[in-house]
């Protein structure tokens, strides 16, 4: 079993190893845990490509000592041309392209969310360049890096759907082959645009040459979004959801993200009054209840200028009492009903001052759309696919719109002092992997590592896969998995750390300066401590 790291210096937790490392590095030389992060994401996109991109977007929660909880949006809108009729008239009267250009229909809000957090950083104190904080993310774009085996496994999945969408062949698939695992992937010209942001400001990428020069890309590639787009994008500072379980305050990101689902399972969990983790009823009921809170999701959650319900109407006593009585103790109810996958990394940094960031950063699909633009070399996302064609879907296409996102970062001020932040990717199992590594750590007092390594399950979908029945790794006990049968709930038993499950992590701040962290062994990553 994995222990817990702990330190007192400040820690990073990610999954790769080379992410949380640029992180630390960054808290070495005086940086604060913000600086960390966002030397950790820019890496993150280097070293992690099928995951994330500054071709994405991100999402951040802050807490330090004695404040309270900022919450950063960076998620892009659609371009002003994209309508119903603009994907009707190319033939798509069903549902957008998943991949290809016209799958790259949002703006990639990224890089605005580091620039929005490094001003949270400056109130702190930070002044650290973006020199120094893209000093790693540089490095390992110029020099190469070592293909991951989740990297090469997505390449070689994804290459007949790939291999035609403009740029990607190129990078991953040189003379018709993928490229391998443990071969040097190289990125000159990602790096170059990485050195550019660092030399000239991050609203470079939106407003300046280096948006000019994107915006003529995504053209060429056939990608709606223009450099009128790029410029009316701003990263947003919004107030977080937050509810309170068992004497603990936890906090999620309001729409467009799932957030609210989040809140919603962890609410209902509390009140289904369960003493111990890992148990048949422990696993049935965080999926029953999972159910419950998915329901709320499909039917209401999007852009929150359309929707016609405050999300926080949903965390009442009242609502969340009400719906835990419709929880059935030993039968599975019918599912599935709507479902939706997606590629994200979860990191988390904390300095020894005790401030607090729980971050999420994506492309949606793994390479998102696959394209990769010309001059640049950055990969756009495919977040705008979420969208409806039709017009009646609270959901629909509409120009300017900002998509429905499945990740969200979560942070726990708990009710000894404690800070938790924790999250991890993995699509529709974002929500129920934050309650079980939550309840298992938080509520029934297991390691944190233990939490995160503990063995998982998932409803629904997540990395772009079909099924939508329950996935549970093996590592459970066969008595679990027979009774979960007997419940009514359509098992499929995978391997004992299987990817689908996603890739968790977390970090806790002591009040006494100790810090602890956890990463998953199901990625690449590390939770590393100075």
């Amino acid at each position: 079993m994995l222990q817990t790291t702990r330190s007192y210096g400040g820690m990073v937790s990610a999954p790769h190893h080379l992410a949380a490392q640029a992180g630390v590095r960054v808290l070495q030389d005086g940086g604060n845990a913000i600086e960390a992060m966002v030397a950790a994401a820019a890496t993150i996109t280097v070293v992690y490509p099928h995951m994330n991109s500054i071709g994405g977007d991100n999402f951040w929660l802050i807490h330090t000592p004695g404040g309270s909880v900022t919450a950063i949006d960076a998620c892009g809108a659609t371009a002003s041309t994209t309508d119903i009729e603009f994907y009707r008239q190319r033939g798509h009267s069903k549902a957008i392209p998943s991949r290809g250009p016209l799958a790259a229909l949002t703006v990639a809000g990224a890089v605005s969310g580091w620039d929005a957090a490094l001003q949270t950083s400056a109130k702190l104190g930070g002044r650290m360049s973006l020199d120094r904080l893209f000093e790693d993310a540089t490095h390992h774009a110029e020099i190469g890096i070592a293909v991951p085996r989740t990297l090469a496994d997505n390449i070689e999945a994804k290459r007949a759907e790939l291999k035609a969408v403009p740029g990607f062949s190129p990078v991953y698939l040189p003379e018709n082959t993928p490229v391998a695992e443990a071969s040097r992937l190289q990125q000159p010209r990602l790096a170059e645009t990485i050195r550019r942001l660092a030399h000239n400001g991050l609203d470079d990428f939106y407003r300046g040459d280096l948006a000019r020069e994107i915006a003529a890309d995504l053209e060429r590639a056939g990608s709606p979004v223009s450099a009128e787009d790029l410029a009316r994008h701003n990263a947003r500072i919004v107030k977080p959801l937050s509810l309170r379980v068992a004497d603990h305050k936890v906090f999620n990101l309001p729409p467009p993200t799932q957030g609210l689902a989040s809140l919603i399972l962890l609410g209902l969990y509390e009140r289904l009054g369960l003493e111990r983790a890992d148990t048949p009823e422990y696993v049935h009921l965080i999926v029953e209840a999972t159910k419950q809170a998915f329901r709320v999701r499909d039917n209401y959650i999007s852009d929150p200028k359309y929707m016609l319900s405050d999300p926080n109407n949903f965390l009442t006593a009242t609502f969340l009492d009400s719906t835990a009585e419709k929880i059935d103790r030993s039968r599975a109810t019918p599912w599935p009903d709507a479902s939706s996958g997606g590629d994200t990394v979860w990191l988390g940094a904390v300095d020894g001052n005790g401030n607090v960031v729980s971050f999420i950063q994506s492309i949606y699909w793994e390479f998102g759309s696959g394209v990769i633009l010309d001059e640049s070399g950055i990969t756009w996302q495919n977040r705008g696919t979420s969208f409806s064609l039709d017009p009646e879907h609270h959901n629909c296409l509409k120009p300017g719109r900002r998509p429905f996102h499945t990740i969200q970062p979560a942070l726990a001020l708990l009710a000894d002092g404690r800070a938790m932040a924790y999250g991890t990717m993995g699509g529709e199992g974002q929500p129920q992997t934050q309650a079980m590594v939550f309840s298992r750590h938080v509520l029934h007092g297991q390691d944190l590592q233990e939490s995160v390594t503990a063995p998982r399950w998932l409803l629904g979908r997540t990395w772009g896969a079909a099924s939508t029945s329950l996935r549970i790794e093996d590592r459970f006990s066969p008595a679990v998995i027979d009774n979960l049968h007997g419940s009514g709930h359509p098992i499929e038993v995978v391997g004992p750390f299987d990817d689908v499950m996603g890739h968790a992590g977390a970090l806790v701040f002591h009040q006494d300066g100790l810090i602890e962290g956890a990463a998953d062994p199901r990625s690449d990553g590390a939770a590393i401590g100075i």
